[in-house]
C-alpha cells in the first residue's frame, strides 16, 4: 500500500501509453501515470493561467448582471440562468472531464479547455440576445469544468511529494485572487466600457496559458480505457439535478415543492449511480475509493470550507445592505475574505511541508469554526461595526486558506485522486459545497436571521473536523529530515 501512495515502482507496474497510440479498448481500469517531479515554475504558471480563467469565468458577471439585464430588457429570474447555466454545466461535467483527461491526455484536454474558454468568452461578448448569452455561458461552464481536475492532476504528475504542497499552495493563491478580483474587475470594466467587455480579459489570459502549456508542459500519457456510459450519464445528470434543485430554492416564482422534487429525484439518481458502480466490472468511478480515509477527509474539509465561503459571499453583503451600507462599502468589506485567502495560501503551502497536512487541515478548520461563530455574533447586531465584520471575514479567509491547500494536496495523494474521475468527484464535492452554502443562505434568511445561518455553517465545519480523524497515514506526525520528501498531502 505504501508503494501505491508514494509512487515507487509505478512506472514498472503501469507502462505508459503515448497519446498517439490509443486505438483499442480494455476491460481494466486505467492505471495512473507515475509522477515525474519535472515541474518548473514556468510549467506551473501555465497551469495557474487556467485556474485564474476558470475562477474569473464563474464570478466576473456578478456585479455587471443588472446592466446585462437592463440591456436585454430581461427580468432578474431570466438573469439567474446566466449564473445557474454556468454552474450547472461546470460542476456536473467535472468527473467526465477528468475521465477524458485520463483517456486522451490531461495536457491535451487542458489545452482544449483553454481554447474553448477563449472561444466562449468571445461568443458571450458578442451575443445578440440573452438566450444566446446563456448558451455561451453554459458552454463556458463545460470548458471550465476541465480546469480543476486537469490542473490538479498535472500538478500531482509534475511535482513530486516534497514539492507538491507548495505547488498546490500557488494554485490556492490564484483561486483566492480570482475570488478577490473577479467581481471587482467585472464591475470596473462594465462601468467604464460596458458589460460585453468583461469577457474580453479572459481571452488573452487563456491564450497565454495555452502557449505556455504547449511550450513548458510535456505530453501527458493517455490511457486505453473503457467508458462506463450508464455510470457517466447517471453521475452527470444527478449532479446537474442537485445543482439545479439547490439553485431553485428562494427563486421568485419557483415553488419550494418543485425545487424539493428536483433535488429528491436527483439524489435518487445519484444513489442509483452508486449501486451501479458497486456492481459494474469497470465502473465510471470506483466508489469504494471515495470512502478511503485520505480522500474522504480531504473531500469533507473541502466541502466545509466551500460551504462557508459560498454562504459568506452571499450573506454578508445582504446583511450589510439591510443595515444601510452601500454596495461599494459592502464590496470593500467583503474583499477582506478572498484577499487573506490569496496572501496566506503560499505560506500554508510551505508550512504543510514542515508540520504535516493533517495538522494544518485541523488548524484551519478550528480557525474557520471561530470565524463562523464570530460572524453569527457580529452580524446579529442591529448595526454591525464594519471594521469588526472585516476582521472576522479576514479570520474566515485565514481558515479557508489553511484548509484549501492540504485538502487539495491530500486528494491528489489518495487512490481515488490518482485518476481523473476521482479528482473530478473531489472538485464536484468542493463546488457542491459552495452551491449548498448559497442555497442555505436563501432558506435561512427567508425564515430566520444570520445567527442560525452561521450556526449551521459552524456545524458543517465541525463535521469536517470530525472527518479529519478518519484513518491513519504516515504523515500524521510532523515530517523531519528525509521524511519530508514523502509527505505533502492531508
Amino acid at each position: 500500500m505504501r508503494k501505491w501512495f508514494d509512487g515507487t515502482n509505478r512506472a514498472a507496474q503501469f507502462p505508459e501509453v503515448p497519446e498517439s497510440s490509443m486505438t483499442t479498448r480494455t476491460d481494466t481500469p486505467a492505471a495512473p501515470a507515475a509522477e515525474t517531479d519535472t515541474g518548473t515554475p514556468l510549467a506551473l504558471s501555465a497551469l495557474l493561467a487556467g485556474t485564474l480563467v476558470g475562477t474569473l469565468s464563474n464570478n466576473i458577471i456578478n456585479v455587471p448582471l443588472p446592466q446585462i439585464l437592463s440591456d436585454f430588457d430581461a427580468s432578474l429570474e431570466d438573469g439567474a440562468l446566466l449564473a445557474v447555466g454556468f454552474l450547472l454545466t461546470f460542476a456536473a461535467t467535472m468527473p467526465l472531464a477528468g475521465y477524458i483527461g485520463d483517456r486522451y491526455g490531461r495536457r491535451r484536454v487542458y489545452c482544449g479547455a483553454l481554447l474553448g474558454t477563449a472561444i466562449c468568452a468571445a461568443g458571450a461578448a458578442t451575443a445578440p440576445t440573452l438566450e444566446i448569452l446563456v448558451v455561451w455561458r453554459a458552454l463556458g461552464g463545460v470548458a471550465a469544468a476541465a480546469f480543476a481536475p486537469a490542473v490538479m492532476g498535472l500538478i500531482a504528475w509534475l511535482f513530486g511529494a516534497h514539492r507538491r504542497a507548495r505547488a498546490v499552495g500557488a494554485w490556492a493563491t490564484v483561486n483566492g485572487l480570482g475570488q478577490a478580483i473577479g467581481p471587482t474587475l467585472g464591475g470596473f470594466v462594465a462601468g467604464h466600457w460596458g458589460w460585453r467587455w468583461v469577457f474580453v480579459p479572459m481571452i488573452p489570459i487563456a491564450l497565454i496559458g495555452l502557449a505556455g502549456t504547449l511550450r513548458w508542459i510535456p505530453i501527458f500519457p493517455g490511457r486505453r480505457m473503457t467508458l462506463d456510459v450508464p455510470g457517466a450519464i447517471a453521475l452527470t445528470l444527478g449532479s446537474a439535478g442537485v445543482v439545479l434543485g439547490l439553485s431553485m430554492f428562494g427563486q421568485a416564482g419557483v415553488p419550494t415543492s418543485v425545487a424539493g422534487i428536483a433535488l429528491a429525484v436527483s439524489i435518487v439518481v445519484l444513489v442509483g449511480f452508486v449501486v451501479h458502480c458497486l456492481r459494474a466490472d469497470v465502473p465510471f468511478v470506483d466508489v469504494r475509493l471515495l470512502v478511503e480515509s485520505r480522500f474522504a477527509r480531504s473531500a469533507a474539509a473541502a466541502f466545509a470550507q466551500m460551504f462557508c465561503l459560498g454562504a459568506a459571499l452571499l450573506a454578508v453583503p445582504l446583511r450589510l445592505h439591510a443595515t444601510g451600507a452601500s454596495t461599494a462599502t459592502a464590496g470593500a468589506i467583503l474583499f477582506a475574505l478572498p484577499a487573506v485567502m490569496a496572501v496566506l495560501a503560499p505560506v500554508v503551502g510551505r508550512t504543510v511541508d514542515r508540520v504535516g497536512g493533517r495538522r494544518m487541515l485541523r488548524a484551519g478548520l478550528v480557525v474557520l469554526l471561530v470565524g463562523q461563530i464570530a460572524l453569527a455574533v457580529v452580524l446579529s447586531a442591529d448595526e454591525p461595526r464594519l471594521w469588526l465584520v472585516a476582521t472576522v471575514l479576514a479570520i474566515t479567509g485565514a481558515g479557508i486558506a489553511a484548509v484549501q491547500t492540504p485538502a487539495a494536496a491530500g486528494s491528489t495523494r489518495s487512490p481515488a485522486g490518482e485518476r481523473g474521475t476521482g479528482l473530478g468527484v473531489f472538485n464536484l464535492i468542493r463546488f457542491g459545497g459552495s452551491a449548498v452554502g448559497a442555497a442555505w443562505v436563501t432558506v435561512a434568511l427567508g425564515s430566520w436571521t444570520v445567527g442560525p445561518l452561521f450556526a449551521v455553517c459552524a456545524v458543517v465545519v465541525c463535521a469536517g473536523f470530525a472527518a479529519s480523524f478518519l484513518g491513519a497515514d504516515p504523515e500524521d506526525h510532523a515530517p523531519t529530515g528525509s521524511e519530508s520528501t514523502a509527505l505533502s498531502g492531508s
